[in-house]
């Protein structure tokens, strides 16, 4: 089959990516594997996470503030742009997309056009891929609401704070805010973001403890007009694009979430099939969003 587009990928402009991530590389990669077609969407993380003492792991790029909170690295979107200019004239048989991965736009509404009119672009609308994502949630450390000094937490530490089935469910109101926002996004990135984390000695994923939680997000997502990622860093369980189908969600699309080459379009045979078998089918061309069948 003809692999469907890499829609969510990061290179070394990505704070979390710099020292495995590597544009030209990833691009050669692609047209290795017969890739017709990807989109750097390099992190955008604007929310502080504290890190309560913890140290950072050690590809993270970024600083720690008086109050003890990483602030991710900011993206050096002018740089980047002409690195993608440089690899569409390198490998000018793939569809290079432009665009970026937005941590919870709807709590920066300011900050974002900021960023992007630095580079000369008025808006999101002058990049090619637009991805909005959830990575915090509340910082909860004694039961209570966050306070203003520590604010939120990265959604891997939230296990720490609450019990598995509710940082899922949080996690999921958030994505619900997001989705019901006016934030300037087209597509929302790994909806099961938490699940990568989820503690072995849990057991197994509780999908019917979930499955409200996911659906109502899946709903908000589908009335906003926008498209779902289905993100193969962690195989998504078919029952959630059922639950997208049934929801009214009209576009998918496909996301390695790959921080260096090797992992691009990874287990992507598989996942499209997947994909086709529950209610979608590609599109007439590589790089489009796949539709409801």
């Amino acid at each position: 089959m003809v692999l469907p587009q890499d829609g969510h990928v990061h290179s070394q402009f990505s704070w979390d990516a710099i020292a495995g991530g590597d544009m030209h590389a990833t691009c050669a990669r692609a047209v290795a594997i017969g890739l017709r077609s990807l989109a750097f969407t390099e992190h955008v993380d604007l929310t502080p996470w504290a890190l309560h003492g913890r140290d950072l792991p050690a590809h993270y790029t970024g600083r720690v503030d008086e109050h003890g909170r990483f602030l991710a690295q900011p993206l050096a979107i002018a740089a980047y742009l002409e690195e993608v200019d440089r690899c569409r004239r390198a490998f000018p048989a793939l569809r290079i997309l432009s665009g970026v991965e937005l941590s919870e736009p709807h709590r920066h509404p300011g900050a974002v056009p900021g960023l992007l009119a630095a580079a000369g672009l008025a808006g999101t609308g002058g990049l090619d891929r637009v991805i909005g994502s959830v990575h915090a949630l509340d910082d909860v450390p004694t039961g209570g609401r966050h306070t203003d000094a520590a604010g939120f937490v990265e959604v891997v530490d939230g296990y720490l704070q609450r019990a598995p089935v509710d940082v899922v469910v949080a996690y999921l109101e958030e994505v619900t805010a997001l989705a019901g926002s006016d934030a300037d996004f087209a597509v929302l990135g790994h909806i099961d973001y938490p699940l990568r984390s989820w503690p072995e000695a849990a057991g197994p994923v509780p999908w019917p403890a979930l499955e409200e939680a996911f659906r109502v997000a899946l709903g908000a997502l589908a009335s906003s007009g926008r498209a779902l990622e289905v993100n193969t860093r962690l195989p998504l369980s078919p029952r959630v694009v059922t639950w997208w189908h049934e929801a009214g969600g009209q576009a998918v699309v496909f996301g390695s979430d790959a921080h260096r080459p090797d992992d691009l379009a990874h287990d992507f045979v598989e996942t499209a099939a997947m994909v086709q078998a529950h209610g979608f089918r590609p599109g007439a061309v590589p790089h489009e969003f796949w539709g409801r069948a």
